[in-house]
């Protein structure tokens, strides 16, 4: 990572079928954004002109062999492979899924070696990534084992920020996954990612139950009262603006949420059906807890629509810019806790 120039985001391409290139494409078609960051994405230069040929976009890239050569003001395309691949718009295909996982691999190696500063990871399809060896269900995962801490599925905006307990799944598996060590970590970890990546310095946490209104007092189930209730008292007695509890079907439509910095939910749709209804198109998929910044855009490959030119780029480019921020923020928190004269400085 150099102490000068603009930060190097890192860009894994995604599915070749799906619209992870074309919402990256169309981001960075826009030249200003350009003003913001060093794009560098993890592809080559023949996939990339074809995608941009077939989609009509028009910008302007620069091949480099290695992302430690990215040059600033400058679109850069890592040629992480020589071979063209065969590209299917719309159809999941093993192809598909085995250069998505070349570009993640090369793209987190650079993340790791502080060839790149944050990373953006296009969309992949969960079935075709599985290979003898590569068998994670997702990015996050995968990020997991690659990177040092705690990951945490974050889906954020500035005005909403949802944590899952327990993210992919199954749902019957949930409420056996979910116990008081499971708790305590996800909850330290949302707290401390919204201190340092949010700037937030008393962070207060909202935690769904399990159960339908949260167990209705053991009558729909006694995981709300055995296992949630006793580990928030534990830990608002240790200090924690953790609070709970909370029925989940009526949480978000009463505006419960706009109370709390970061909503804890216990299962990936208790969590993400609300967040995608309230922010879609808006919202980012964040991986906190990580030595490193990762952000994903809040969409699928959405296969019925790539290779038409269709595809929105908003979401994408929030997550562009929620990776700089974030970058940003947490050097300027590794700044002011390494100097403690200076901690009052992070705002509530």
């Amino acid at each position: 990572m150099q102490e000068e120039g603009k930060i190097k985001l890192g860009i894994s391409i995604g599915d070749l079928n799906g619209i992870g290139c074309e919402v990256l494409l169309k981001t960075f078609e826009d030249s200003r954004m350009l003003d913001f960051c060093t794009p560098v994405i993890f592809a080559s230069n023949k996939t990339i002109s074809f995608q941009k040929k077939e989609l009509d976009i028009n910008i302007n890239y620069h091949g480099i062999t290695d992302a430690s050569k990215a040059v600033d003001g400058k679109i850069n395309v890592v040629n992480v492979w020589k071979e063209v691949p065969r590209i299917n718009f719309g159809e999941a295909t093993e192809e598909g899924g085995k250069y998505a996982i070349k570009s993640l691999r090369a793209a987190v190696e650079a993340l790791k070696n502080n060839a790149i500063d944050a990373l953006v990871t296009a969309p992949i399809n969960k079935n075709n990534i599985q290979a003898e060896d590569f068998k994670f269900p997702g990015h996050t995962d995968f990020l997991a084992q690659e990177l040092e801490g705690e990951s945490l599925m974050f889906m954020v905006t500035d005005d909403l920020k949802v944590g899952l307990l327990t993210d992919h799944v199954a749902v019957k598996d949930a409420p056996a996954a979910i116990n008081p060590i499971l708790i305590r970590n996800k909850v330290r970890t949302i707290e401390k990612s919204l201190q340092m990546d949010f700037s937030i310095r008393a962070p207060k946490v909202a935690m769904l139950g399990i159960n339908p209104h949260s167990g209705d007092n053991g009558i729909i189930g006694k995981e709300d009262d055995e296992v949630l209730k006793p580990v928030i008292k534990e830990m608002q007695d240790g200090g924690h603006l953790v609070f709970g509890p909370y029925s989940a079907d009526s949480f978000f439509g009463s505006d419960a949420y706009k109370k709390f910095d970061a909503v804890l939910a216990a299962y990936h749709d208790q969590g993400l059906i609300p967040f995608k209804t309230l922010s879609f198109g808006k919202g980012v998929n964040y991986t906190a807890g990580l030595s490193k910044v990762r952000t994903s855009p809040d969409h699928g490959t959405a296969y019925e629509i790539a290779g038409k030119g269709k595809a929105d780029p908003s979401s994408f480019k929030e997550a562009v810019f929620t990776a700089l921020h974030i970058f940003k923020n947490r050097k300027e928190y590794k700044e002011l806790t390494e100097n403690p004269l200076q901690k009052q400085r992070i705002r509530r």
